[in-house]
């Protein structure tokens, strides 16, 4: 899927041999396009597994239970606009959600780093990647195609590079997380937002050579401005281009690479 040829909300989309996804009507600075709720069935005719049902708009998760016998909800990570619609889909279709954080869980176990859950038809190997937040998650599919493929939710974004909750999200997490999805090799990147990406490995490397080159403005603005310079006035300095709309990420992404470069000398 190219960007290009992005869908229209409500759009049920094919993505993979295992996966198709419907994008929910709430695009924004954030969301991009909006958040991709994806279905994972071997079998149009078997059950399926509904990663992210997305946020609570009742025609979207109308619309995904409608796509076939939900056996399991998963979710990447605690953000609203992946989980506000959760236990009105848990409602709707009687399938347990699971999630590695406790309070997004109706009905279902929390997830376990390196598990493999046998669904929808297939095999869904839980990984934990920490940094965007605490919790999150992603969801590699070994046998979904020939390099496999893995849904990334916003640990990795089909456009621009992701944002760290800080502090609930860090540097040194999410570093480690590349770290861990670099060894998985060419799979294909399924997001949660933006289009899909074909080389997983290739997608780590660009998304830690960013994280270098932006470790290295830091370090010079701390040069020109001093140690004791604000994540405001580093921001301004960094991040001079960004749109007002997105300022707040720019922020906390300044002040969580300023701890990940205490921690790290």
């Amino acid at each position: 899927m190219t960007e290009s040829a992005q869908p229209a909300p409500g759009q049920m989309v094919r993505s993979s041999p295992l996966t198709r996804y419907r994008l929910a009507d709430n695009p924004g600075p954030m969301s991009l396009d909006g958040t991709k709720s994806y279905i994972i069935a071997a079998s149009e005719e078997g059950t399926c597994v509904v990663v992210d049902p997305g946020p609570d708009q009742e025609d979207h998760l109308q619309g995904l239970a409608a796509a076939g016998e939900v056996a399991l909800i998963l979710i990447t990570h605690r953000h609203p606009d992946h989980t506000a619609g959760a236990e009105r889909f848990h409602q709707l279709t009687g399938a347990p959600v699971r999630a590695a954080d406790p309070a997004f869980c109706f009905g279902g176990e929390p997830l376990r780093d390196g598990e493999v859950i046998e669904a929808g038809g297939t095999q869904i190997q839980v990984l934990a990647t920490p940094g965007h937040t605490s919790d999150s998650v992603c969801f590699y599919l070994p046998r979904d195609g020939s390099n496999g493929s893995i849904l990334t939710g916003d640990t990795i974004l089909g456009r621009g590079t992701t944002v760290l909750d800080y502090p609930d999200g860090t540097l040194q997490d999410f570093m480690a997380s590349l770290d861990k999805l670099g060894k998985l090799g060419p799979a294909t990147v399924l997001p949660a937002h933006g289009p899909d990406l074909e080389n997983l490995e290739s997608v780590v490397l660009t998304y830690r050579d960013h994280r270098d080159e932006r470790l290295a403005q830091i370090r010079a603005a701390l040069g020109t401005l001093g140690e004791g310079a604000t994540v405001q006035e580093i921001t301004d300095a960094v991040y001079a281009d960004v749109p007002a709309s997105v300022r707040p990420a720019a922020e906390l992404s300044v002040a969580a690479q300023l701890e990940y470069l205490r921690v790290t000398r």
